[in-house]
């Protein structure tokens, strides 16, 4: 049975979830890819407020597509991007913030699963190509932060309900279905190239 988060999570919340679980999330959640981990870091050194709350949040990598209508904003599409491309700035992100949740597609660096078993946070797995359904669980966009960075590189603050399902692909506890399928593949691999004769 499908579990719903309410954001933003307590680390109690976080450390509850286990990998492969399917989850629902309802609340604010904040888009965020490289620029906004880039940025939010140079003011965390400088120190600088960000200027959203990072703190048990859920942060989406998404490059939304928004459209503008009459004062507000509507999301259009709001596929996840791939989240790998993040794993440079994650782990130095979560330390520094303390998000309850990463969000996107594909799973992300052992150094990333070592920060969230650390400080308590998980990867959720949205759907590759499931951008107009990520959009309907989407209610409402309540605004833009850093819009100067372009639309896909923005924060934008959406408010969620019933968003996914998403899965607990790392939990905060190490557990990574990521590894798990790598592993599978190799034992795969073994086998098959025994009986080929040629392990």
């Amino acid at each position: 049975m499908a579990k719903r988060l309410k954001t933003p999570l307590s680390e109690q919340d976080v450390r509850a979830l286990k990998a492969g679980e399917t989850v629902y999330i309802d609340g604010v959640m904040y888009t965020g890819r490289d620029e906004v981990h880039i940025h939010a870091l140079e003011y965390h050194e400088k120190g600088k407020k960000t200027p959203v709350e990072f703190k048990g949040a859920a942060l989406y990598h998404c490059g939304p597509i928004m459209k503008k209508e009459g004062e507000k904003w509507v999301a259009v599409a709001a596929g996840p991007t791939t989240s790998s491309r993040m794993n440079s700035l994650e782990p130095r992100f979560i330390e520094a913030f303390g998000p309850g949740a990463i969000v996107g597609k594909g799973g992300m660096s052992q150094a990333t699963v070592d920060a969230m078993k650390k400080h308590g946070c998980v990867y959720l797995a949205f759907t590759g190509g499931a951008a107009v359904l990520a959009a309907k669980g989407i209610r409402s966009v309540s605004g833009v932060e850093w819009f100067e960075l372009g639309m896909p590189e923005a924060i934008w603050i959406l408010n969620c309900e019933n968003f996914g399902p998403v899965t607990v692909a790392i939990d905060a506890h190490g557990n990574s279905l990521f590894s798990d399928l790598s592993v599978k593949i190799k034992e795969n691999e073994k086998k098959a190239r025994a009986k080929l004769g040629l392990a």
